[in-house]
């Protein structure tokens, strides 16, 4: 049951403080204008806004909704004082309303900034605080999410001093409040506010994070889980070299409560967000550094180094646990962000000693989910910078661990497990691997690439799967630029021709789709002894859409390999098909020759494309006859006036005569189209 506030105005009380002076509505168009932002000025109808007013109290929810969702026009018509002192108290008692309702209330809040007035004194933004702060309690997460943007925005408006007894005191009584929502919502505006708070607050805001990383509702420890990354950036951010002294915040109060969420006891959904807080902190330290002061005896990079080097020691074993979680999902999440963990930790010394074998691990897995997602991010792993020790090279004690020569890079390491993951068991790891595989070959250079990487590339060129050999081709260019075609050439066409023929006809789309690709990378010798006929034979494929990929792939052709190969290689294999019995064929054939010609300069269309055109408008079956006419429409603007009336209109008068209506009624509308082009040049 919505609240009914006694102090909201009447429809016709509404109606005579809106309406008047009755004549016209400049003086409230002024005052909105007057509480409306300068770039954006509003103009409100006094009808629509007594609308709107008596739909918030209305018994539809669509009404309501609606008039939620323009607040601004509601608060432009009462004015500043009428909308804190009635519309803002009104919103507050009807908190109880439903979910949409809410929604539209907490969105449109953080858009009445506006709207409720201030003196060189006073910013009344902060009254929007008060529906806010109810809205932030309630039940429904979306609710939650558009009041906390709408806060954010309000808190945004404020001065100092303000922002700090209004929004950060409203954060605080989030956080300690019974019901368990208003706790969600402190969770994640904590991090938000903690750089604009004092010092004191900032202690007193970090007990408040603390205690609800302990909170005997899961629900609170998962959203604080899940924002205590964002917190330790903003501390760093805030307080600097500082916050990872001794006594300082991360390292006496947040890391123990990262070391917390992470433990075995959370459920998998508190768990679930170690890694992405391993990332931020990660990502804090590097931030540290490059606040580093050189003039500084405790604030230098040095020092700097020597202490994050120490809270790493802490931290890595947290990532190093989730590749060992119980919890698939903990590990899947652990895998989807490798490459994001490898890349923060990659400046602190010795962190990827430990973090490769992690990732090594992930792809060796249980669960092919897992190990899919691993092998997705195997080649930005191996494009951080650092080196690390070969396997095994850490267990050998008769080894030198100090040896820095004897370091490889990541890619190094990490190709001696591409071909244990050719011969997955899932088919979804191995087109994921045939997806990401060649990247690692300019990391590794040509020999390598040959002996170590071209071998496993080469099997998933045979894979049983057509997507990962579809995968693999679609990736060759890396490959080809480091160890050259003559090494591809041989085993690439089996596959190609195998997937050529696919029986999945959106894996023959996909190949007709690479086919310019791989023109490019293979060359034309290689392509037209070998792939030219493919790509003439998909004009007679089975289904339209593979025919129309077709005809547009032969400009594609054309653009890349030149007119003068389209005219000696193409063109008389396409006129070839003008003559096959399938009106469907000759009708692509006709496609393809439009689209050859728009890829063409203008004399070389008119010579060579023009002419074979022009013919097939006397072909037996209407189809093709009036793809003519579109042809000649798509081709006929690129041509000069004399071409224009001694080739093309003839025929297009042929074809008006034409007993078929359809192809009267394309013939009809090229020349209407081509009337217009030529008429305008006149």
């Amino acid at each position: 049951m919505r609240a009914k506030i006694p102090n909201m105005p009447s429809a016709a009380e509404t109606d005579t403080i809106i309406r008047t002076p009755k004549p016209t509505d400049s003086v409230m168009n002024e005052m909105i204008m007057e509480t409306a932002p300068s770039s954006t000025p509003v103009v409100i109808d006094g009808e629509e806004a007594l609308r709107q007013i008596e739909h918030l109290r209305s018994d539809d929810l669509s009404l309501r909704i609606s008039a939620a969702r323009k607040l601004t026009t509601i608060s432009a018509a009462l004015g500043p004082d009428r909308t804190r002192e009635e519309l803002l108290p009104f919103l507050s008692d009807g908190v109880d309303d439903e979910d949409e309702v809410l929604e539209a209330i907490a969105a449109s809040l953080g858009e009445l900034i506006p709207f409720v007035g201030s003196t060189p004194e006073k910013n009344f933004s902060a009254s929007l605080l008060g529906p806010l702060e109810l809205l932030l309690a309630v039940e429904e997460n979306t609710v939650r999410e558009k009041a906390a943007e709408s806060a954010i925005k309000v808190a945004n408006s404020l001065n100092d001093e303000e922002y700090r007894s209004e929004f950060v005191g409203m954060i605080g009584r989030l956080a300690t409040k019974e019901w368990f929502t208003a706790r969600i919502a402190g969770c994640g505006l904590i991090p938000v506010a903690f750089g604009r708070m004092s010092n004191e607050l900032q202690s007193s805001h970090l007990q408040y994070f603390a205690n609800l990383c302990r909170d005997d509702a899961p629900m609170v420890r998962r959203i604080a889980s899940r924002n205590l990354g964002a917190l330790i950036y903003k501390v760093a951010e805030a307080m600097g070299p500082s916050s990872i002294a001794d006594n300082g915040p991360i390292s006496t109060t947040l890391l123990d409560l990262l070391e917390l969420l992470a433990g075995g006891d959370q459920p998998d959904s508190v768990r679930l967000h170690t890694t992405e807080n391993c990332v931020c902190f990660g990502n804090a330290m590097t931030l540290l550094k490059e606040k580093a002061d050189p003039n500084s005896m405790d604030h230098n990079e040095e020092s700097i180094t020597t202490r994050s080097n120490a809270l790493v020691k802490r931290i890595l074993p947290l990532v190093v646990a989730t590749i060992d979680d119980r919890s698939w999902r903990v590990r899947w999440t652990a895998a989807s962000k490798f490459a994001l963990v490898v890349k923060a930790f990659s400046s602190l010394n010795d962190s990827m000693d430990a973090l490769v074998p992690a990732y090594e691990k992930l792809l060796q897995d249980p669960e092919a989910e897992v190990r899919t997602s691993a092998t997705l991010n195997l080649a930005e792993v191996a494009k951080t910078g650092s080196k690390v020790y070969p396997v095994g090279w850490l267990n050998d004690d008769n080894m030198d661990c100090d040896d820095l020569d004897n370091r490889i890079t990541i890619a190094e390491r990490l190709v001696q497990r591409v071909m244990t993951l050719t011969e997955d068991d899932s088919e979804n790891v191995r087109a994921a691997l045939a997806m990401v595989a060649t990247e690692l070959a300019p990391l590794l250079g040509k020999d390598i690439t040959i002996s170590h990487l071209l071998p496993p590339m080469l099997l998933l060129l045979r894979d049983s799967t057509s997507e990962v050999r579809l995968n693999i081709i679609s990736s060759l260019t890396l490959l080809n630029d480091v160890i050259g075609e003559e090494l591809l050439c041989e085993s690439l066409l089996p596959a190609i021709l195998d997937l050529a023929e696919d029986g999945k006809w959106r894996i023959r789309m996909a190949v007709i789709e690479r086919m310019p690709l791989l023109a490019k990378q293979l060359g034309k010798d290689f392509f037209n002894d070998k792939l030219l006929e493919l790509c003439v034979g998909w004009l007679g494929d089975d289904i339209s859409s593979i025919r129309e990929a077709a005809a547009k792939n032969l400009k594609e052709l054309t653009t890349l390999l030149g007119a003068d190969w389209a005219i000696e290689n193409l063109l008389p294999r396409v006129k070839a098909v003008m003559e096959h019995p399938s009106y469907l064929r000759r009708t692509n054939a006709v496609q393809g020759i439009v689209y050859m010609g728009s890829a063409m300069d203008v004399n070389t269309t008119q010579n060579e494309v023009l002419p074979i055109l022009l013919e097939m408008a006397c072909d037996t079956v209407p189809n093709v006859r009036f793809n003519v006419a579109k042809g000649l429409g798509v081709l006929g603007p690129s041509f000069n006036e004399s071409v224009y009336e001694s080739q093309i209109t003839p025929i297009l008068d042929l074809l008006n005569d034409d007993p078929d209506r359809d192809v009267r009624y394309f013939a009809g509308q090229t020349g209407d189209s081509l009337k217009g082009v030529f008429q305008k040049e006149q």
